[in-house]
């Protein structure tokens, strides 16, 4: 039911609220997916999640009831061939920068003849429950294609990129973003927000959804809808275990004489 609820607001565009997953470890996995986020990020490009326990994790989000999307290390299709492969509800492409990146990452995963995915899904065609036909010709596509906007470039060329067949959204990277023009770290600075302005304005005349990977601050992320932005990554598993355990030790020190 959370996965159907997920794709119809996917579909119109409705906010939607997710969370990043960097520890890989199952039973905090499927914790956080029984907190009410609508989609998960499991990431492997700047975590040791992979191979068996992207698939434990995987598994665990699924087992909490919510769709997952999987950042790949980069834009190969040799990475992203098993991410697809094990049933991820999404895959998320790093670094795009060009028409000729957001391409590749469509065909690799495109079976031929449109792309170069090879076959073999398992997990994804639920270990043979569904057919060879049904899911080449349906079921694999319901596994979202994003792509990040983490560079200057793609945003020079987002007036191509954003009409690339195949690709379901966008989310921006400021962090990186910022530090393909040196300023990495000013990710609030005005010349910054007026790139952010420039790029929103092309997705929202394409009409496919975008959001944002960041921090939580209010008035950032409302700055953030007001562009357009309807998808919202905030948090991390790690932070979440960090703050709590620290707050609840700061109350024990502050209450307890």
């Amino acid at each position: 039911m959370k996965k159907e609820a997920f794709s119809k607001k996917f579909q119109n565009k409705e906010m939607m609220y997710g969370t990043l997953l960097c520890i890989g470890d199952p039973t905090v996995t499927e914790i956080i997916s029984q907190a009410g986020f609508d989609v998960l990020w499991i990431d492997t490009e700047h975590s040791p999640i992979s191979g068996i326990t992207l698939q434990n994790t995987l598994i665990a989000a699924r087992a909490g009831g919510t769709p997952a999307w999987v950042r790949t290390p980069w834009n190969d299709p040799v990475l992203a061939k098993p991410v697809l492969d094990m049933g991820a509800d999404g895959i998320i492409f790093p670094y795009i920068r060009t028409l000729e990146d957001a391409e590749r990452a469509v065909a690799a995963c495109e079976y031929p003849p449109r792309g170069v995915r090879g076959y073999g899904p398992m997990k994804a065609s639920d270990y043979g429950t569904i057919s060879q036909m049904d899911y080449v010709t349906k079921t694999y596509r319901e596994c979202k294609r994003i792509i990040q906007i983490e560079h200057i470039d793609a945003v020079n060329d987002l007036e191509r990129i954003a009409y690339v067949d195949g690709i379901d959204a966008f989310i921006f990277g400021p962090n990186d973003l910022s530090g393909s023009v040196g300023m990495i770290g000013k990710v609030k600075d005005e010349k910054m927000i007026e790139i952010y302005r420039r790029a929103a304005k092309i997705l929202r005349e394409c009409g496919k959804p975008f959001g944002v990977a960041t921090f939580y601050d209010e008035q950032w992320l409302k700055m953030w809808a007001e562009l357009g932005a309807t998808i919202f990554f905030i948090g991390c598993d790690y932070g979440f275990v960090h703050d709590a355990a620290g707050g609840l030790l700061e109350k024990c020190k502050k209450n307890i004489k």
